[in-house]
């Protein structure tokens, strides 16, 4: 069984702000655009409240109206704010329950040759089980691996899951296999809470049991940890601290089970020697894929961006029991931008600018005798 993780930056669309040619260029809006959004779920808006969601909805382009560049205001019923002739904006709800509809960010399609080559990754690294992350719903991922990844002539995936994640932005995680290894029980984290009102998966913690061949079932855990993108520094890393400590609390009650074949996959958003991941990396028995004697690193110890060390940011963590069946591993970096000048990994010719690659992303495989 040949099984891999690829944060695919979403499939045919994404959202605006996280689709610019420069990500710092997107981190101010995504910033405003989650203190906003926290702001108007507030049951009661105190005068400071409003003050400061007048000035946020200025500052993203809706003052003289509900669609700005990267933000859409849906006002369904009730009052939320007032547009005065003479300029600004003026909050006149006093909590959420005075208005329904949503703050949105504004969804752009994918470059299409990036879109192609996204595909072709897919096909080429072979998968049997596949863990995406980054997609935008179940099916956009069903779309995608029949009218893509199926053209020209590629064999589809015959079995597609994506469970609705904590994330509005449409970057959820989710699964593909083949024929042969059908998705059996299925688990969500979406509701697991460090407060009242704060979700500890910034996506999920999906688990996915698949059936091999040979009878022999795997549980994949996939996750998406929250992102260095925006934010502090110190409440990203504790956020992170937190879903790290509750994955390596569901793969140990999982293991008391007697489920021995697990694997942990997905974008970390951070180094395995970060304090960030210590409960994950060190807390339990799971292995790295990338420490294994037949794993090949393709000659750069990352899988993000430059793939130097401190860009090794996606995992295939394996139980004992799974770690001791592989059989070979790799990093696929054909769908990455290789650099301008010197090219430090072969990418496919159609790479010919940043803006064609499938993603900022390697994809990592490990191949398993079950």
């Amino acid at each position: 069984m040949r099984l891999a993780s690829f944060n695919v930056e979403n499939l045919f669309d994404r959202a605006r702000a996280m689709n610019l040619k420069d990500a710092a260029d997107g981190k101010p809006i995504l910033e405003r655009f989650a203190e906003l959004n926290a702001l108007l779920a507030q049951p009661s808006y105190s005068s400071a409240d409003k003050k400061r969601m007048a000035k946020l909805i200025m500052e993203l382009d809706l003052e003289k109206s509900d669609t700005g560049d990267f933000v859409i205001l849906r006002r369904n019923r009730g009052g939320l704010v007032k547009r005065p002739k003479s300029g600004g904006v003026e909050i006149i709800a006093e909590g959420r329950a005075d208005w329904v509809g949503s703050l949105e960010l504004r969804d752009e399609p994918i470059d299409e040759q990036a879109m192609r080559n996204t595909a072709r990754v897919m096909r080429d690294i072979e998968a049997d089980v596949l863990g995406v992350i980054e997609v935008e719903s179940r099916p956009v991922l069903r779309d995608f691996n029949a009218n893509v990844i199926a053209a020209p002539g590629g064999e589809i995936f015959r079995h597609a899951m994506v469970i609705d994640g904590n994330d509005a932005r449409g970057i959820d995680v989710g699964l593909l296999t083949r024929q042969e290894f059908p998705i059996g029980v299925l688990r969500s984290h979406v509701d697991d809470m460090l407060t009242e009102r704060d979700p500890i998966f910034s996506r999920d913690c999906a688990e996915f049991e698949v059936t091999a061949p040979s009878g022999a079932r795997i549980l994949l855990m996939l996750n998406h940890f929250k992102s260095k993108g925006f934010g502090s520094q110190q409440s990203s890393n504790a956020k992170r601290h937190a879903q790290a400590k509750r994955v390596a609390e569901i793969y140990d009650e999982r293991i008391a089970m007697g489920i021995k074949n697990i694997a942990v996959m997905g974008d970390f958003n951070d180094t395995s020697d970060s304090e960030s991941l210590r409960p994950l990396i060190e807390g339990t028995n799971l292995k790295d894929i990338f420490l294994h004697p037949k794993f090949e690193d393709g000659g750069f110890p990352g899988t993000y961006g430059n793939c130097a060390a401190n860009n090794k940011i996606d995992f295939i963590l394996l139980s004992p029991a799974l770690f001791d069946k592989v059989t070979g591993g790799g990093v696929f970096r054909k769908g990455m931008w290789p650099g301008a000048r010197a090219k430090r990994w072969e990418a496919y010719p159609e790479v010919a600018r940043k803006e064609d690659a499938a993603s900022d992303h390697a994809a990592v495989w490990a191949d398993i005798k079950l």
